[in-house]
């Protein structure tokens, strides 16, 4: 990079006055309004600072996000170059960019401490202009957010008629480029956090809660669908200020006011996941990740209630007789409450159903498909309020607040069920099609971002407190996936595959990133075309469908600097040759990338696997009904053996910890049960009792009952097919564990 004369500007100077008197928090503003001067020096050599980008990943060993369809652009705007440290990443990593940025720079001003209050990008979306291949994009679109940042820097240091005026214009000539919407305010919060303010989806959403801020300004937010034009933000950013100024609330400035929305909104997830744990266990069985679900909804019979609900915001459903039904405990009361109230006739079980999930299981962030009748949807939405009851709605008494974002008729292809209320979570084809009648790919990767989710921090030591493995054990496990980039675990039943591949991947990503994980099953017909793609029925005939290892490798791609993880369960019951196809020389870890493309079956596509993608599949050794992988497949994995850990240190403590002689007794039957197995020269260790069988208990839990279960319903089938030949043996071995808990 040339040698450079850097200016330190006046950031944010008018507003820096009010500052939070803590030093120890918001440590960021500074840095960013210093690190937004630097850039502006790169105006006009941008070619610079993309060289400058590029050596800053290069020098800390970190991927250079994807900013342009072929990798690395040929221009890029200051926004996207402060976005790189302010998106879904680690916090490790962060720094890291911060402090490289940081001296390539020269900045002056400490590094953040903290990020208290920054709002980030969505991964999928971290660019503020659009890739070249989008026909949407303009030729002076980066040009134009130059100006945007330009201006807004000369407005905040230096307030006046013409500084807001050259402002307002470059403001509002990029609010309609593709993918921008909310996101400029971020931008400009990012550069002047005291001058300008944040309206990301969260900021929106606190400003509009009770108490939160004056009438006024939720009543100039709320209507808004997009980012307003200069004269209704500028005038927000204002009235806003002003009243934080007076000290009525205790955040007094714009970054206080971000930070306080991130703690608040984070309670209240935090709740919501208390409230419905069991809701919340979709994604891959983990209770404290939170997920999008989607829904199918009938806004009254035929829609009837469609305008009515879309003009106010929400969504409502009948059944006024049955009173608040956050009363009732559980959806069995709801049932026999409405056969009370319309007689017996019917089981009223979908009834129940419904709104049973209308009251407990719908949650903010959730997507919501209104429909008319079984072919036609007219919104779509996304959740925003909790279950009320108004017992003066009339007929339709039971509410949540909806942010319907789309309105129109559109015609799907197959019908629809026709029930008031369905979860089509599970049913990504329904889901797919749907999105794509209602809004183009770009729009949807946008409402993504107004639903990002902040995933729990999981870390090697999370790993290790919850896997029965020691700290050698994991960094081999670790070292091996890293470097073949496609592991099998393998082990007999109860050794904890499943549960241990998932940790796994979170452990290598630093978080509970379910968006980057995705499991899948093979069975013997598992085949290509739902591996990869294939044609399939439709009701024009066939349709050429993308299967599930290709459209998460198309995710993977478009989020390079991230890592993902694919994981196959049993995975030696399918036909690995037939599945993988032509992939399986791309799955070798030095054939992927771009430069490693084959051409698909079907298609005729060039295609490649990620450098980002791992593979990960699991092996029961105990299931003698199923071949051993081929040499083929066996060259492109590394294995992985898993062993029963009841002598692990974790699993020594947990038996300390349940404290009962049963539950001892048994576990050191089941230890002399494996050394005869593995003894046995028609079994070995492949087919020992793993420990999981015996985890999860409470002190209070461990009762003979549970314990005889264990035994007499899963261990004791295993052994009879073990010793098929030998029911002797078989009997024996029960009954020794039947009689360790009596």
């Amino acid at each position: 990079m040339p040698s450079r004369v850097f200016i330190i500007r006046s950031c944010d100077q008018r507003t820096m006055g009010f500052m939070t008197n803590d030093a120890t928090q918001y440590t960021w503003t500074a840095f960013y309004s210093e690190f937004a001067d630097r850039l502006l020096d790169f105006k006009e050599d941008r070619q610079a600072l993309i060289s400058a980008v590029q050596s800053v990943f290069r020098d800390i060993g970190i991927k250079l996000p994807k900013l342009e369809v072929d990798g690395v652009p040929t221009d890029i705007d200051p926004f996207t170059v402060i976005g790189l440290f302010n998106k879904g990443i680690t916090r490790a990593n962060r720094k890291k960019i911060v402090a490289e940025l940081a001296s390539k720079l020269r900045i002056v001003a400490p590094e953040p401490d903290d990020f208290l209050g920054v709002p980030l990008l969505n991964n999928l979306n971290a660019t503020f202009y659009a890739f070249s291949d989008n026909p949407k994009r303009g030729a002076g679109d980066i040009d134009r957010l130059w100006d945007v940042f330009k201006t807004a820097l000369a407005y905040s240091d230096d307030p006046n008629a013409t500084s807001r005026a050259a402002f307002s214009a470059a403001y509002d000539s990029v609010l309609h480029q593709p993918g921008l919407k909310w996101k400029i305010t971020q931008g400009l919060f990012w550069v002047r956090p005291f001058t300008f303010l944040n309206l990301d989806s969260r900021n929106r959403w606190f400003l509009e809660q009770p108490g939160t801020m004056s009438t006024n300004v939720v009543q100039t937010l709320k209507p808004l669908k997009e980012a307003p034009e200069s004269s209704v933000y500028l005038s927000l950013c204002n009235e806003v200020r002003e009243e934080l100024r007076s000290g009525k609330y205790e955040y007094q400035n714009f970054p206080e006011l971000s930070a306080k929305a991130w703690k608040v909104s984070t309670e209240v997830n935090e709740q919501k996941k208390a409230k419905e744990k069991a809701a919340q266990e979709q994604a891959l069985g983990d209770a404290d990740v939170d997920t999008v679900s989607y829904w199918l909804y009938a806004p009254g019979t035929d829609a009837s209630q469609w305008d009515a609900f879309y003009s106010r915001g929400i969504m409502a459903i009948g059944w006024p007789k049955l009173g608040d039904l956050s009363l009732f405990e559980n959806k069995e009361d709801i049932r026999l409450r409405l056969q009370e109230i319309y007689g017996d006739e019917s089981s009223y079980k979908n009834s129940a159903h419904a709104t049973w999930q209308f009251s407990r299981e719908i949650k903010p962030g959730d997507v919501v498909f209104a429909k008319r009748g079984s072919t036609e949807i007219v919104g779509r939405g996304v959740v925003k309020g909790d279950y009320s009851f108004d017992s003066g709605a009339g007929e339709y008494p039971h509410i949540r607040d909806v942010e319907w974002k789309e309105r129109g008729a559109w015609h799907t292809r197959d019908q629809l069920v026709r029930k008031t209320l369905t979860e089509i979570t599970d049913y990504p084809d329904l889901i797919s099609e749907l999105e794509s009648l209602v809004g183009t790919a770009e729009e949807q990767i946008d409402e993504v971002e107004e639903r990002q989710v902040e995933y729990p921090e999981y870390s090697k030591e999370d790993f290790l407190d919850e896997v029965y493995m020691d700290d050698d054990a994991y960094d081999t496990l670790t070292g091996v996936l890293v470097s073949k980039k496609n592991l099998i675990l393998q082990g007999a039943p109860g050794v904890g595959k499943t549960f241990i591949a998932k940790r796994l991947a979170y452990s290598n990503m630093g978080l509970k990133d379910v968006s980057r994980v995705q499991m899948v099953q093979f069975h013997q017909s598992y085949s290509y075309e739902d591996f990869i793609e294939g044609y399939r029925p439709s009701g024009a005939g066939f349709e050429l469908e993308k299967g599930a290892f290709y459209t998460f490798c198309k995710r993977a791609q478009d989020d390079e600097e991230n890592d993902y993880f694919f994981v196959i369960d049993e995975i030696n019951r399918g036909n690995i040759s037939r599945i993988f196809g032509e992939l399986l020389m791309l799955i070798e870890s030095d054939k992927r990338g771009p430069n490693n493309k084959l051409q698909l079956l079907y298609s005729g596509e060039k295609f490649y696997v990620p450098r980002n993608v791992y593979i990960i599949g699991m092996m029961n050794t105990a299931d003698r009904s199923l071949a051993m992988l081929d040499y083929a497949m066996r060259r492109r994995f590394a294995f992985f053996d898993l062993k029963p850990a009841f002598d692990s240190a974790g699993f020594k403590a947990y038996r300390r910890g349940l404290n009962n002689e049963k539950f001892d007794a048994l576990v050191r039957t089941v230890e002399r049960l494996n050394i005869d197995i593995s003894e046995d020269d028609s079994l070995g260790d492949g087919f020992c009792i793993g420990h999981s069988y015996f985890t999860g208990m409470e002190p209070n839990d461990v009762a003979e009952a549970k314990l005889a279960a264990i035994v007499n319903y899963e261990i004791v089938p295993m052994l009879k097919e073990y010793w098929f030949d030998d029911s002797q043996k078989a009997r024996e071995w029960a009954d020794r564990l039947r009689d360790s808990i009596r």
